[in-house]
């Protein structure tokens, strides 16, 4: 039954065109991005989801009284199996605006192939994160038309607002209903990948972003000694926070690309309008990700006193606000049981010999490992997530789907 699954799957590139030319015209917007939310992407989505035959759909509604609908839709669907253990493919229904629309060859939200290449197709949310939707519905249709029952059950949890914080998505589906995944179950998460597919992220760095607020004595710019400049205390924190900070937490950690704990220094805020007035306030943004073996609380208070000392030098005050916080919660282990699957199903179908690794940005994984439950994240993708042009290939959806089909025999 397996290699019949996989088999019919590698006919199904112009049914993910059809899910990605379907799922692209519908925007769907977070309001803090300007949209009304993803409520009717999700009625589309449901209604080609039923004309598949599948009608195990459960709806965990998040209430949002920013949207026109009052909630923001999540939809978990499932495909039973042999056994209660349950194989779970999760993908977010927003995406993030287009941006200039200058830099586009093309309507963002209308799907275009390549003339060259088709199986390359462009459009705003092709990959991140419609692909992975895609190729999880085309594995629940293929079991469903063929009547094929898997050794694991399929179940697609399709949320609201991963671009936004996750707080009406993943979050308030995991809180309302705590006992979806059961302890021996298989999570994928496929929000980040790679072109070549060989890496499965295992782990995450902790996140702290730092807002730095100095603040000195405006004055005219021809009589500099009458103020205290905080544009330059500013930069002589800027420049120096990286090395003086990574030097202070140095471990390093193979598991991660880089290796080591990065402080970078990002936003500037504009401070006076004019060129011949000396500031009194600069605000600046500094992005750290901590290597999870650090707790944030210590790094924070590193940097604030390191701040100090460079605002006591300019006779300036500084203060420190936290913007975002979040702690890299425990690695999935690389000999858990959904690693050990997927490793198997890529190599199957792919020919990839896979690796385990961390990265510095956060997926939607976090919020199954700050519960204890191992997820892997992978997917097969051009790595273009939020740019213009965003593009994917439907083998990779078609490929993806298979994978999943491998899983499912485990």
């Amino acid at each position: 039954m397996r290699d019949e699954l996989i088999a019919a799957l590698a006919g199904r590139a112009e049914r993910a065109l059809e899910l990605q030319t379907g799922l692209t015209a519908i925007p769907a917007l977070s309001p803090e991005n300007g949209g009304e939310g993803e409520e009717r992407k999700a009625l589309w989505l449901e209604e080609k989801l039923r004309s598949f035959g599948l009608t195990n759909i459960e709806h965990v509604d998040a209430p949002d009284p920013r949207v026109p609908s009052g909630k923001r839709p999540n939809m978990i669907v499932r495909v039973p199996g042999r056994t209660k253990r349950t194989l779970w493919v999760l993908a977010h229904l927003d995406v993030v605006p287009p941006g200039d629309l200058g830099l586009w060859n093309s309507d963002p939200w209308t799907v275009t192939q390549d003339s060259e290449d088709p199986d390359l197709i462009r459009g705003r949310g092709v990959e991140d994160n419609q692909q992975a939707a895609v190729s999880a519905i085309l594995v629940a249709a293929e079991l469903q038309e063929k009547g094929i029952t898997p050794d694991l059950g399929l179940g697609i949890i399709l949320v609201a607002d991963e671009e936004t914080g996750n707080s009406y998505g993943i979050e308030h589906v995991l809180a309302e209903r705590p006992d979806l995944i059961a302890a021996d179950d298989l999570v994928m998460v496929p929000d980040y990948g790679t072109v070549d597919g060989e890496l499965i992220e295992v782990a995450e760095k902790s996140t702290l972003w730092v807002k730095v607020t100095v603040t000195g004595a405006q004055c005219h710019a021809s009589t500099p000694d009458e103020g205290k400049n905080a544009l330059v205390a500013a930069s002589d924190m800027i420049l120096h926070v990286q090395p003086e900070m990574e030097a202070r937490f140095p471990a390093k950690d193979p598991l991660f690309v880089p290796e080591r704990s990065t402080i970078t220094p990002t936003r500037h805020d504009a401070n006076v309008p004019n060129v011949n007035t000396m500031p009194g306030k600069d605000v600046f943004f500094v992005d750290s990700r901590i290597l999870p073996c650090y707790d944030l609380d210590e790094v924070f208070s590193a940097m604030r006193s390191f701040m100090e000392e460079i605002a006591a030098k300019h006779g300036v005050a500084v203060e420190l606000e936290i913007v975002n916080r979040e702690a890299g919660p425990a690695p999935t282990p690389v000999d858990c049981p959904v690693v050990l699957a997927l490793k198997e199903a890529v190599y199957s179908v792919y020919g990839i010999r896979c690796r385990e690794g961390g990265v510095g940005g956060g997926t939607v994984a976090k919020q199954f490992r700050s519960r204890g439950i191992h997820a892997a994240v992978w997917c097969r993708v051009l790595d273009n997530c939020h740019m213009p042009n965003e593009g994917a290939r439907l083998s990779h959806a078609v490929g993806d789907a298979q994978v999943y089909a491998h899983m499912l025999f485990s």
